[in-house]
């Protein structure tokens, strides 16, 4: 059966497919974000480079000279321009070496000692600070700088000695490379909203897209819990981890659904195996009460027979209603401890010998494992047992432990080679011992405390006749016996 495949969306302020959109969403942008930053940055670091480039190519210590500007020895004035005695004439706006410098660099003003400043033409020029009176008073050019004129232009400046008591402070408007940070900004900005847009959309998709499998995972619980229906299986087309949960879930459902129908075959064979005992009780308990009631009691010899018949089917009663609860509500796993095996054999041996005149022949070498001591016990006894009802009176039973291996070997008929695989599922017994007193329990239980603790069980024949169970128990060798 296939779930019909239908739309299954949340987007809820809390639902999953909303959390991954707005995760996806807010990591793309910040991602732009930090590009963009730092496109920003870098864009604003070149600009201001370059201007500074142009301020420190100008007059000062800095500043290169060809030989043709160069100032004569003996002339006051530094820089790409050669001054005479007295560098009041930069305050000469008709200068034509003013004028070429202005051009090619930006506006130049002259800084006195006393921080005075030309050309008092009343243009907009920047106010000298102290470190621009500083170098005209003998001090080292400054590095490039922000500053405010008074009419509130941004510009960079650098203040370079020319002459004594002298310093020119060269000034390059900043309102092209504002203007153009001031664009970049507002097309990085737009570039991220407009990323992170598209980031949501995108993840609305992706969202919806890789929660389909979560979704049908969904739709089949919800059929399971509404149905009881196990056998819906969630189609598995990639290879990732919704995948392998999409496969985990379809195990589940698939060992709780081989789980379903084992305790409905357990239920319906236990019926069946109670139905016997409980006729037969019934039977006798009828005879009993009919011949007390009509005054004719039976005989003492039938009257005997009969109660012990009773007894014997409420015993064998009393062992299949034990045997039911221990498979079908197993006592909690205990701690593991380390358990020697070949002394829970002895002791399980010692509990089968009051059982008849059976003699056990025991070779039992060390062996130690990790488990439940009363748990390995009670199976060991459930084997003898068996090996015990289906061996003759008075003969062998045949025990060997060896490397972690358990066989027990009887002196009965065998088993038929069709029905070695079968002996140890529940409530099953061959036909010819199926007038021999038993549940069909008890190699089941063998089989059940055996996986438990990691080995396995098999059943042959012996090369002289009679059955070999043989149990694998995973451990090692005592050490003791190492030493």
């Amino acid at each position: 059966m296939r779930l019909p495949r239908q739309p299954f969306t949340s987007w809820g302020p809390r639902s999953l497919r909303a959390r991954l959109a707005v995760f996806c969403a807010v990591a793309v942008a910040a991602a732009i974000a930090s590009a963009s930053g730092l496109a920003y940055v870098a864009t604003a670091q070149a600009l201001r480079s370059q201007v500074d480039a142009a301020l420190t190519s100008g007059p000062g210590p800095s500043g290169t000279q060809s030989p043709a500007t160069r100032p004569a020895p003996g002339v006051p004035g530094s820089g790409p321009f050669a001054f005479t005695n007295d560098p009041e004439v930069l305050c000469n706006t008709a200068l034509d070496a003013r004028s070429r410098f202005q051009a090619s660099i930006g506006s130049i003003q002259l800084v006195r000692a006393d921080g005075s400043t030309c050309p008092p033409d009343g243009t907009d020029q920047v106010v000298p600070q102290a470190q621009d009176i500083a170098v005209a008073n003998g001090g080292v050019a400054t590095t490039p700088r922000d500053a405010i004129t008074p009419a509130g232009r941004h510009v960079r400046v650098r203040t370079s000695p020319v002459g004594t008591g002298y310093a020119l402070l060269a000034a390059r408007d900043l309102s092209e490379t504002d203007a153009t940070l001031r664009q970049l900004g507002l097309v990085l900005i737009v570039a991220t909203g407009a990323g992170a847009l598209l980031a949501s959309i995108v993840g609305l998709f992706v969202a919806q897209a890789g929660l389909r499998p979560i979704d049908d995972l969904t739709r089949a619980a919800e059929h399971i819990a509404a149905t009881q229906d196990l056998t819906v299986p969630i189609d598995v087309r990639e290879d990732d981890e919704v995948a392998r949960l999409a496969l985990a879930f379809n195990a589940m459902t698939s060992a709780l659904a081989r789980a379903g129908e084992r305790q409905q075959q357990m239920v319906a064979n236990a019926s069946h195996e109670l139905r016997t005992p409980l006729t037969s009780l019934r039977t006798n308990i009828e005879l009993l009460e009919r011949s007390e009631r009509s005054g004719r009691g039976l005989p003492p010899a039938d009257r005997l027979a009969l109660l012990e018949s009773v007894t014997a089917q409420l015993a064998e009663l009393g062992e299949l209603v034990s045997e039911l609860t221990v498979l079908s509500h197993p006592d909690p796993t205990p701690t593991a401890v380390p358990v020697r095996l070949d002394e829970v054999v002895r002791r399980a041996v010692e509990r089968a010998s009051r059982r008849g005149d059976h003699r056990l022949d025991l070779q039992l070498d060390p062996w130690e494992f990790d488990g439940d001591p009363a748990a390995m016990e009670r199976a060991v006894l459930n084997v003898l047992d068996n090996a015990i009802k289906f061996s003759p009176p008075s003969s062998v039973v045949h025990i060997l432990l060896e490397r972690g291996v358990l066989t027990v070997t009887d002196s009965g008929p065998g088993i038929a080679a069709d029905e070695q695989d079968r002996v140890f599922d529940r409530f099953w017994r061959s036909p010819h011992a199926r007038g021999m007193p038993g549940s069909g329990l008890g190699l089941a239980i063998v089989a059940d405390v055996v996986a438990e603790h990691g080995g396995s069980v098999s059943a042959a024949n012996a090369p002289t006749g009679g059955a070999v169970i043989s149990l694998r128990i995973p451990g090692r060798l005592p050490a003791t016996s190492k030493a």
